[in-house]
């Protein structure tokens, strides 16, 4: 959620510098992750000039006057420290030839990444000039000097993939090193033209905050997972009959992670270790009598994981409207800095997408993370015969570095017993 921060700039004559505000909470720098205007634009006064993100908040920063944009602070990626200036305006009145230059850290390197949709335009590479056509006829010998034809020969290049660039179609040196740099031949049988086509995209906002802090879990956590299958079938048929009961009131449906929640709320009073925090610099673990269950939740900004807070307190149908608001409050961008932050055990699902198997990483300082995957009929052997049956993979993550395996294991099997025997969970202890 953007919020509006009151603005910090320095007026010399003619010029405006508007410089990152402090936006409080001893934050010392924040990534500039969006501009929402370029030099040259005219501006209004409160109009937003640009977006910045920080550990605790993305900041809207509004121009303090009306004014023509001359010079931006840097570019999309960039680290801006508090107090450094973020845009230049020029303003009725003489220019200021002695203002600074504007000082920013150079963004990190482009790199490719898999989801487009949350990031800046991409910025299309321009296509190989090199000469190449389609296979050559039958018999036909491509032309090249006796070096060339060596060279293609070690690096594995068919030499009648290639139209030389040379006099009389000669294929050259030249032709070889464009055909190993652009990985491979232009077009391929039946005179079909493969797609050589590149794009860049730079990681910054959100996504750089996942990635960072998913190399960080995988760095620092010694992961290990474990994979269980849970016949689901009496737990759908009460969940089934609990909706239908339901049907016209105000109460929420109820999905499967409610269950799952009260499961998971039960194992941990037989194995509180899993709902635990592993402060891994101070070499302290912290176990929580609340159970404060995260909800892995993908976002059109990307995976973001609200909490569910004192699911121990919570009843069925509280879970599930809870998880249904926090959901709606992530996806919208309203989700608070409490809502996203807190979590003592995280549960990650897929939802119909889920596979049969993922190997899902733990949500730092986390120990143990609860995978959901595909709910699908399978067959299944039961009282000397095959029957249909409602199953689905439960597979879970645990940093080995604090949980044993056995005790991973017995803690996976109290939550697939409840599950499958779902009365179990409204039996109090």
């Amino acid at each position: 959620m953007a919020a509006r921060c009151r603005r910090c700039w320095r007026a010399d004559m003619g010029t405006r510098i508007v410089k990152l505000p402090d936006i409080g909470e001893g934050v010392a720098e924040a990534e500039l992750i969006g501009w929402h205007v370029k030099v040259g634009d005219i501006v209004r006064e409160d109009q937003p000039l640009a977006e910045v993100m920080t550990d605790k908040a993305t900041v809207e920063i509004p121009s303090p006057v009306a004014g023509t944009v001359i010079a931006l602070g840097g570019e999309v990626g960039s680290m801006l420290a508090v107090g450094a200036e973020l845009i230049r305006l020029d303003v009725q009145g003489e220019s200021d030839d002695t203002a600074p230059a504007l000082a920013t850290r150079p963004a990190p390197p482009l790199a490719a990444v898999a989801q487009p949709a949350t990031l800046p335009a991409p910025r299309p590479m321009a296509p190989a000039a090199r000469l190449v056509g389609p296979p050559r006829a039958p018999g036909e010998k491509p032309i090249a000097s006796p070096a060339v034809r060596k060279r293609a020969r070690d690096a594995g290049v068919d030499l009648r993939q290639l139209r030389g660039s040379g006099p009389a179609g000669r294929i050259l040196h030249e032709d070889v090193d464009d055909y190993l740099r652009d990985g491979g031949p232009a077009t391929a049988l039946g005179g079909r033209v493969a797609n050589t086509h590149v794009e860049e995209f730079r990681v910054v906002g959100l996504r750089r905050r996942i990635a960072e802090r998913m190399a960080e879990a995988t760095r620092r956590i010694a992961h290990f997972s474990y994979v269980e299958e849970v016949d689901l079938t009496a737990l759908e048929e009460l969940r089934s009959t609990l909706n239908a009961g339901v049907a016209g009131r105000s109460r929420v449906k109820l999905t499967l992670l409610p269950f799952l929640m009260q499961a998971i709320v039960k194992a941990v009073a037989d194995f509180p270790q899993m709902n635990a925090l592993y402060d891994d610099e101070a070499e302290v673990i912290r176990r929580h009598g609340g159970v404060h269950i995260g909800i892995a939740t993908q976002t059109p900004s990307g995976l973001m994981v609200p909490v569910v807070r004192h699911a121990e307190v919570r009843d069925l149908w509280d879970c599930a409207a809870e998880v249904k608001r926090l959901a709606e409050a992530a996806r919208g961008g309203l989700a608070t800095r409490e809502e996203l932050s807190g979590s003592t055990i995280t549960i990650t699902s897929l939802g119909a997408l889920g596979g049969i198997v993922s190997t899902p990483v733990i949500n730092r300082p986390e120990v143990a993370i609860i995978g959901v995957n595909k709910l699908a009929v399978r067959p299944v052997w039961r009282d000397g015969g095959v029957v249909p049956r409602m199953m689905m993979n439960l597979s879970s993550s645990f940093d080995h570095r604090v949980i044993d395996g056995y005790d991973a294991a017995a803690f996976i099997q109290q939550i697939k017993a409840l599950l499958e025997t779902p009365a179990m969970i409204f039996m109090e202890a």
